[in-house]
């Protein structure tokens, strides 16, 4: 039976509750993903994604001139636009509950947590990864 461990991102990046936004986003471009989980020391407190960035971006309390979104990404903290105390999942758990998980809550991604300690993230990325390479070992010829 495939395992989360078998498919998840070991060791995400991760930011701090008062890591800002514009950190946050910078994690995202330059590491090419789209959720970043937030820690409190060595504790999973959150988990920012690229649809909370858009959000607290689109806010309709700011004005949308080019300095305004500056001083935004510099205020704001990942603490402020975090989901906090998201769900996770056991790198032990079959990998279709995480997929299961994923598709009945629309999350894109699950914090992957052994012991109380982040260990890694699944995501849909993964998942369809996963899916990929078995399609490929049942297309191969025998």
């Amino acid at each position: 039976m495939l395992k989360v461990a078998d498919i998840m991102t070991p060791h995400p990046y991760t930011a701090e509750l008062d890591t800002p936004l514009g950190e946050v986003l910078n994690i995202m471009r330059s590491r090419g993903c789209r959720h970043v989980p937030v820690m409190d020391g060595d504790r999973l407190a959150g988990i920012v994604s690229d649809r909370d960035v858009r959000l607290a971006m689109n806010s309709p309390l700011v004005l949308h001139e080019r300095d305004d979104d500056q001083r935004l990404l510099a205020t704001v903290t990942a603490e402020a636009c975090m989901t906090p105390d998201p769900m996770t999942i056991s790198p032990d758990a079959p990998a279709h509950l995480a997929a299961d998980l994923m598709k009945t809550y629309k999350f894109g991604g699950l914090p992957v947590v052994k012991e109380g300690r982040l260990v890694g993230i699944v995501t849909v990325t993964d998942i369809l990864s996963s899916y990929i390479a078995l399609l490929r070992e049942d297309d191969s010829p025998s």
